[in-house]
């Protein structure tokens, strides 16, 4: 399927942009036009700490775009990271996935390239990525007992953290009466109470609200329309709605089985509940300019100590135990982990399931939750 890309923009060829964008930002062109195999792609056996000293060689620096919904979102990773790896500089530049799929599109179709790690929930990009020969092929260690699922075996891109979305409710706010199903969201009780991010703005919870479409029908969409439902752009709004205690119950956050210690928030994913599960691709961009230290992240993100700290509960290795007690996530049929991936390469089909839940909820209103950032976020000021 035709991806809106800069073939489109620039009325160019794959070939001819990929190689200029690679020329622009210093690398080797070397199979810009289509991805070449490379069987000699081995596993990194350099610890972290060789790792660590080979990016401060490099200059210590990095920038990656990481898909989230609030510009401070990923400042625990970047300071964990920083605290590990002193002396490193790390710029993460939080937007949404689907704005930054396309921003790296362009900036690599001007030349112009600024991140050197994409982090994202656009999981159908890079397939193409791949073969338009943007990806820089590298296995980081432990990529091995990385799940299949969750990997390219040519090692053009790596999945980082399982991320999962469901509905949540405030344990203190819905008493015993709380929310086991989805259709239980229909109760009239609840009216006025729930808080959403928008399905048609997020295709995760896009996803999710599809497969309540599934299982209960469009009369549930028609009967959840009428509850007077808080929508807000960004999948965090549900999740900081039913924190505060300013709704009972939330659609479309992201979460966990385990809840936090302290936290009245619970997250539901049960057999015989439909949740959604992917593990979030990160890969290291051909025209990186900091190749050294995107490596370094990529080994530090997979490796074990950082799997096992997991927000979700669930590592995207095999041999790293989830938490909690736990099952892995791909031994959960409701998660849904292979059809999301499906869903998101099939664009004209998510056009359709966006403009359908419009027609129940409104049009999306709102600016972006990361605010907006522009063509070139994380460029140094000169």
């Amino acid at each position: 399927m035709t991806r809106f890309s800069r073939r489109r923009v620039l009325g160019a060829s794959a070939a001819a942009v990929g190689a200029a964008a690679l020329a622009a930002c210093g690398r080797p062109i070397t199979g810009a036009s289509a991805f070449q195999a490379a069987p000699d792609v081995m596993e990194e056996t350099k610890t972290l700490d060789q790792l660590h000293a080979d990016a401060m060689a490099e200059g210590g620096e990095l920038v990656v775009y990481a898909g989230g919904d609030t510009a401070t979102q990923q400042d625990g990773t970047r300071q964990a990271f920083l605290s590990r790896f002193p002396g490193m500089t790390l710029t993460m530049v939080v937007d949404y996935s689907k704005f930054h799929d396309v921003r790296v599109d362009n900036q690599i179709g001007t030349g112009t390239l600024v991140p050197d790690v994409v982090q994202l929930q656009s999981l159908q990009v890079f397939p193409s990525w791949k073969e338009e020969g943007l990806l820089l092929p590298y296995k980081p260690a432990g990529f091995s007992g990385v799940h299949e699922r969750f990997k390219d075996p040519d090692g053009t891109w790596v999945a980082i953290a399982v991320i999962a979305h469901s509905f949540l409710y405030d344990s203190t706010s819905v008493g015993t009466a709380a929310p086991r199903t989805p259709p239980d969201l229909v109760d009239p009780r609840w009216k006025g109470k729930i808080a959403s991010a928008y399905p048609h703005d997020d295709d995760a919870v896009l996803f999710l609200y599809r497969q309540y479409v599934h299982e209960y029908g469009w009369d549930f969409v028609a009967k959840l329309a009428a509850q007077g439902v808080q929508f807000a752009r960004g999948t965090n709004t549900p999740v900081a709605a039913v924190g505060a205690r300013h709704k009972a119950i939330g659609i479309g956050g992201p979460g966990s089985p385990n809840p936090a210690p302290g936290s009245t928030t619970r997250w539901v994913a049960t057999d015989d509940t439909p949740f959604l599960a992917w593990g979030q691709r990160a890969a290291i961009l051909a025209g990186a300019a900091h190749p050294a230290a995107a490596k370094l992240y990529l080994n530090w993100q997979v490796s074990t100590d950082v799997q096992r700290a997991s927000s979700s509960g669930w590592p995207v290795r095999t041999d790293v135990a989830p938490a909690g007690g736990l099952e892995p996530i791909w031994e959960y049929p409701k998660a849904h982990v292979d059809e999301f991936e499906q869903f998101m390469s099939d664009r004209a089909e998510v056009e359709r399931w966006r403009q359908t839940f419009a027609l129940y909820f409104g049009e999306v209103q709102g600016d972006p939750s990361p605010g907006r950032l522009g063509l070139h976020p994380g460029r140094p000021v000169t």
